[in-house]
């Protein structure tokens, strides 16, 4: 890498439409231009830039149809980039777009790169309810390249168990990494509420957090009416918030661009390396070890490694938070304490400072890079997860320039281990549960129990428990990570009863 190719971020802006009505709602492609347009301002370069873009990336806006989302925020900011991103789904997603982009910077692929972000689900639903649809789909001619993919995340035998959303699929994970620590349940809920009510506190200071408020422990993981349980062992208030509107936008460049722009040295902040990773089994019900993640330790090292850096020579985290075990998970697999005093988020986490969609990592960048030159810190390190533990992406920017040699992009290489557990249609015989959650309707009660078990003559299933409110309540009163019952059969699904 010639050293005026050196990435460097140098422009960053966020948006939140907190208490807008949604009639006064901006439209995505509003949201776009407004923190794109915010970027170059924060660069100090004004909107001329803009207009020199050779790159220009959308992170999937899951509320908005558009044809070519980069070619739709290109036409209204007059650039006319030779190359348009768009992305798949997925929170690790937007980390994979800035470290492509800075590759191609730093091997001269690429001068200027703008990178944006929204989500409106929040004012879409506001509008929808008021009997309003919004005009918000947009034409544009042009086929962006496609970054990541659009694979969902869970398949169809584990939305027939009820498996079939973020809210349901991580507890899963939380209840077995809780079981492997040998942490009774009175103890982990302690223990979670103390690692949120700091994310809480961070959340409060951020102008652009969803809920500025900070919440004790207790408040967080108590049941109570404004905070019902959602699937055990989370709350509501341990849930990702996605009805939110936000947006982020980052501009980069080569450190030739910014002195012939003028960029301030102190508006510079520099990508140092990243990498990513997936899961060899993609769905969660077949992984290898729910108390493990050999992607999220991959990636991250790896990225680190390329960074040239150590976990201890990093100032600033934030890491992946949609749930509690994403940030424990993170913590496990990198050997880092959850009570580190560098913490683990900037933005106050995807529960508080909200859940934009695919786009929630490029608000941690952005937060990264004003903290950086702020003087918070030297060095950051950003992480990112899509889906269930899937896939996952690590950035590391610093205040200075790299001193190694930047490492030529490479894929991941991850541990031998198996691809995926195969599950069983039909289980019959006795069986120890490996993992499980009960979920719990509205009004609070628990309404079905979800048991990921393995026989002992060997096969993994996935089955329900009866709808008895004894056993359900029984399920979360004590660990049954490990305990032992019986599965069989009952019109056509996999039902489980402990012993």
């Amino acid at each position: 890498m010639a050293e005026a190719n050196r990435p460097v971020l140098v422009g960053v802006a966020q948006l939140i439409q907190r208490d807008v009505d949604p009639a006064d709602s901006l439209s995505p492609l509003a949201m776009l231009e407004n923190v794109a347009r915010g970027a170059a301002a924060d660069a100090g370069v004004g909107d001329a830039v803009l207009a020199a873009c050779d790159r220009v990336a959308v992170i999937d806006v899951a509320a908005w149809r558009c044809t070519n989302p980069p070619g739709a925020l290109a036409e209204r900011l007059g650039a006319n980039p030779a190359h348009l991103y768009s992305t798949g789904i997925g929170g690790e997603v937007p980390l994979v777009v800035v470290n492509r982009i800075a590759h191609e910077i730093a091997f001269g692929e690429a001068g200027i790169a703008l990178i944006a972000g929204a989500n409106n689900l929040k004012s879409l639903r506001g509008l929808l309810e008021q009997g309003v649809k919004p005009d918000w789909n947009v034409e544009v001619a042009g086929e962006p390249t496609l970054i990541s993919d659009r694979k969902l995340g869970s398949s169809e035998v584990e939305a027939q168990y009820g498996l079939d959303s973020p809210p349901t699929i991580y507890p899963i994970f939380e209840n077995a990494l809780r079981a492997h620590r040998g942490l009774d349940l009175e103890s982990h809920r302690q223990r979670v509420g103390a690692l949120l009510s700091r994310f809480t506190e961070v959340a409060s200071k951020n102008p652009y957090a969803w809920f500025p408020i900070a919440r004790s422990a207790d408040e967080i993981t108590r049941p109570a009416a404004t905070n019902r349980m959602i699937a055990f062992p989370y709350t509501k208030y341990m849930n990702a918030i996605l009805d939110t509107d936000q947006a982020a936008g980052v501009l980069m460049m080569s450190a030739e661009k910014a002195r012939e722009l003028g960029v301030p040295e102190d508006r510079q902040v520099h990508w140092w390396g990243g990498a990513h990773a997936q899961e060899r089994a993609w769905y969660a019900s077949q992984r290898p070890s729910f108390a493990a993640s050999a992607a999220l330790r991959a990636a991250a090292g790896t990225a680190l490694e390329r960074a040239g850096v150590t976990l201890d020579g990093i100032d600033l985290f934030d890491f992946y938070s949609c749930f509690p075990v994403a940030v424990e998970m993170a913590c496990e697999m990198l050997g880092l304490d959850e009570s580190d005093p560098r913490g683990q988020t900037l933005t106050g986490g995807l529960p508080y400072g909200g859940g934009p969609g695919n786009n929630y990592t490029l608000h941690s960048l952005a937060t990264a890079v004003t903290r950086l030159r702020e003087g918070a810190g030297k060095t950051a390190f950003v992480t990112g997860n899509g889906w269930y533990l899937t896939k996952h992406a690590g950035t590391v920017l610093a205040t200075t320039p790299r001193e190694a040699p930047l490492m030529e992009p490479a894929p991941v290489a991850l541990p031998q281990e198996p691809d995926a557990v195969p599950l069983l249609d039909a289980a019959e015989g006795d069986a120890t549960i490996e993992t499980y959650t009960v979920l719990y309707g509205r009004d609070g009660g628990p309404e079905r129990g979800i048991v990921i078990g393995c026989l002992d003559a060997g096969g993994r299933f996935l089955a329900n428990t009866p709808a008895d409110r004894a056993l359900l309540e029984d399920l979360v009163a004590v660990e049954n990570v490990g305990r032992r019952g019986r599965v069989g059969v009952i019109d056509g699904a996999n039902c489980f009863e402990p012993t």
